[in-house]
């Protein structure tokens, strides 16, 4: 039998940091990015006898991972162990000890076995120590950041409707809403995307349905169709504009008609509002560019004109490249990555990057800091050149970054999408959440690779 031990110090107490736990959604965020994991079924409770099916994927395999829960000791402990999966044995001790007045200790105590006997210790062994390694030090950074915006903005309880739900940034963003005790409600195009027992508003840009809006405390507007799923036909720049715009023109209308309209709306937008400007180094008061993407995200933060002249507090979210492994523009590098691949064009273009866990946790911000108004950017304080950002992917990776990508192929291959989206140059600065005091979880591309890729590890103390 062996033995893993991890500890974090949290800078809250033992009941806000179980309570964090217990909330929905709780395993779904402590799930490594980088796993082929997912939540199959859950009855959301960590009392005795509760049950968790995990779905783990290994390529064209899959395994079922049937865990149960034994000890429940609110704020101290629970408890779950195997009752059906890929070790022998398996209890995992979640421990909560009171460290100070405002802070507790975490404690992560797991005795496994691996299966086939001494023939799996032997050549298991140190697979499965890494594996534990980079989860927990993964788990405890997520878990540690997560509580930290709760120490700092001690918001009360808010109800606040999302749009984009079920998209890369809007997925997370209710995750961490959820789990810092506040209600979410998602906002759907269609009636059967709603999930049983989902608490949501659907047609959510119909009258009838805008109305149940009133009394909310925060609107966040993240759906959009991708820019980046299809080459660019007129017709598909058409429905890009016409997402984001036209939708966007009609709920920003519906928020202002309201009797108790929200005190903060949200929206989405982008970095592409500045077009390819070379090395020059962009604030929120920079001009806005010349190209397609630049003259939509400017009609898109027009297009809520209406909730601000309501009164309501408008802040636009200039998101950069955002970096998660599960989607986005990492997704998309991660394999030419592993065969050496390198720069695209020259390399020398500005990539203003931010990880995915900043994205959410600047919007948390903006939510809850009435400074925030008007257009933010969101991007890391420190952006890099594609050559510099494929060079530390590949060391990150452990694969030299040796084969570029020449322009002449990405725009064969992409068209007009190419100069857009990966051969302009946009060098950004976060003046506005720099300003606000937003503190960044990750400065640095090479230490928020490490983190969504899996490459910390977090020793036993035993």
């Amino acid at each position: 039998m062996k033995t893993y031990l991890a500890s974090t110090t949290l800078p809250v107490d033992a009941e806000q940091a179980f309570a964090y736990h217990e909330r929905p959604g709780a395993l779904d965020r402590l799930i490594p990015p980088w796993k082929n994991v997912s939540v199959e079924s859950s009855d959301g409770s960590l009392k005795p006898n509760s049950v968790v099916v995990l779905r783990l994927k290994f390529g064209p395999l899959s395994m079922r991972w049937v865990a149960q829960h034994t000890d429940y000791d609110p704020p101290h402990r629970f408890v779950d162990v195997q009752r059906s999966g890929p070790f022998a044995h398996w209890e995992h001790r979640h421990l909560f000890d009171a460290a100070s007045s405002d802070g507790c200790v975490l404690r992560d105590s797991i005795t496994y076995q691996l299966p086939l006997g001494a023939l799996g210790g032997m050549f298991g062994a140190s697979v499965a120590r890494k594996e534990l390694e980079t989860m927990f030090a993964y788990r405890h950074r997520v878990t540690r950041d997560d509580l930290e915006l709760a120490a700092k903005y001690q918001a009360s309880p808010m109800r606040i409707a999302v749009s984009g739900s079920s998209g890369l940034v809007g997925r997370k963003l209710c995750a961490l809403l959820t789990l810092l005790g506040h209600e979410v409600i998602p906002l759907e195009r269609s009636i059967d995307r709603i999930e049983d027992g989902q608490a949501a508003i659907a047609p959510w840009d119909s009258p009838e349905q805008a109305a149940k809006l009133s009394g909310v405390d925060a609107v966040v507007h993240l759906a959009g169709k991708s820019i980046a799923d299809q080459r660019w036909t007129e017709p598909v720049k058409q429905a890009i504009r016409d997402s984001r715009v036209d939708l966007t023109s009609r709920l920003a209308a519906a928020l202002a008609g309201l009797a108790d309209p929200p005190k903060v709306f949200l929206c989405a937008s982008a970095i592409g509002i500045y077009g390819d400007r070379g090395g020059e180094v962009l604030s929120e008061s920079s001009t806005a560019g010349d190209s397609f993407l630049a003259d939509v995200a400017m009609e898109w933060e027009q297009a809520c004109r209406p909730a601000e002249q309501a009164g309501i507090r408008v802040a636009n979210a200039r998101l950069g490249v955002v970096l998660d492994p599960g989607g986005g523009a990492l997704e998309k590098m991660l394999t030419p990555a592993k065969l050496f691949g390198g720069a695209l064009g020259s390399g020398r273009q500005w990539w203003s990057w931010v990880s995915i866990d900043d994205v959410i946790g600047s919007i948390y911000h903006a939510i809850c800091d009435d400074r925030v108004s008007g257009p933010f950017n969101v991007t890391a304080p420190n952006p890099l050149t594609n050559r510099d950002f494929a060079k530390t992917l590949g060391r990150v990776i452990s694969r030299p970054a040796l084969v570029p990508a020449p322009a002449f192929a990405l725009r064969l291959a992409l068209g007009e999408m190419a100069d857009a989206l990966l051969l302009s140059s946009t060098r950004v600065i976060p003046s506005v959440l720099q300003q606000t005091g937003y503190e960044f979880r990750f400065t640095q591309a090479d230490e928020a690779l490490r983190y969504h890729l899996g490459v910390n590890r977090l020793e036993s103390i035993e």
